[in-house]
């Protein structure tokens, strides 16, 4: 998760895609390259930026619980 320029007045700096180009869906519909889950994936485009804070937050947690994470 990175910072660019603001999306809109207040909701603080834009948030980058967490996508790691490995896309695959385990059998719970999340992400073995970033750990999003399928809606949240979905959700992404019309998300303001504290709602992809949030997404990044939860998908970097389900990924450290995964087995074999580095």
């Amino acid at each position: 998760m990175s910072s660019k320029s603001s999306d809109s007045p207040g909701a603080g700096p834009q948030v980058d895609s967490p996508c790691r180009r490995q896309c695959c869906l385990d059998e719970r519909d999340i992400c073995l390259g970033c750990g999003r889950t399928l809606a949240e994936i979905l959700e992404w485009g019309q998300a303001d930026s504290p709602r992809r804070r949030a997404i990044c937050t939860a998908a970097e947690a389900r990924l450290q619980q995964r087995p074999g994470f580095p």
